[in-house]
């Protein structure tokens, strides 16, 4: 079974500004170790796009919002990728995440809505506290609006005030790695039970 990937690089800066980020580091290397599971992916950087503020699944001209819709509802897989910043997840995060409330109110006959049998997971770096408050914020909103998510994000804090990057290591350190691989084997194999037998729902008084 084939399984499709789409990782959203929350940082705050487009790319080509001051170069790679963190973030996208360590989401390549997820989007490496679910690979080994036969899961293709990319990486969108959603500071490159016109992401307008809303909960709606269109909220006009010249929202990009729509196409990056229909990638993540094409993919079986969605992954949300964020540094710190005092102490949460990035504005843009919070922003792409707002944006799938419009799910709440676009369930089919059965209940479900369109993400329901996807998985969803979440990736997090950043020299400040923040790593578990940051995926606790971003786990609870996916499983808000319909994604189902495996245990555990995988992340990365450096020591506080450091001016060491994520980016700037050599080699992610062994927990890292570690951690990182585990979370790719429960996606897609959680990913794989859900396309092969999807969620019922139930219709509208029951049944």
């Amino acid at each position: 079974m084939t399984l499709k990937a789409i990782a959203f690089n929350c940082s705050l800066k487009a790319t080509g500004n001051k170069g790679r980020s963190s973030t996208d580091v360590l989401l390549r290397q997820l989007l490496e170790a679910l690979g080994e599971y036969g899961v293709s992916g990319d990486v969108v950087r959603a500071a490159d796009f016109n992401i307008k503020p809303g909960v709606t699944s269109d909220e006009g001209e010249g929202d990009d919002w729509p196409l990056l819709r229909q990638r993540t509802l094409d993919a079986d897989i969605l992954i949300i990728g964020s540094p710190i910043w005092l102490g949460q997840p990035s504005s843009i995060a919070k922003r792409v995440l707002e944006r799938m409330d419009a799910f709440l109110d676009e369930k089919d006959d059965r209940g479900r809505m369109p993400s329901y049998g996807k998985v969803a997971i979440c990736a997090i770096v950043g020299n400040e506290d923040g790593a578990h408050h940051s995926a606790a914020e971003i786990l609870s909103a996916l499983l808000e609006v319909g994604f189902t998510v495996p245990g555990g994000p995988t992340y990365w804090v450096g020591e506080a005030l450091g001016s060491t990057d994520y980016k700037d290591l050599k080699e992610p350190p062994k927990a890292v790695a570690s951690w990182t691989k585990m979370l790719a084997s429960n996606t897609a194999h959680l990913a794989k039970l859900l396309k092969a037998s999807r969620y019922p729902g139930v219709k509208e008084g029951g049944g």
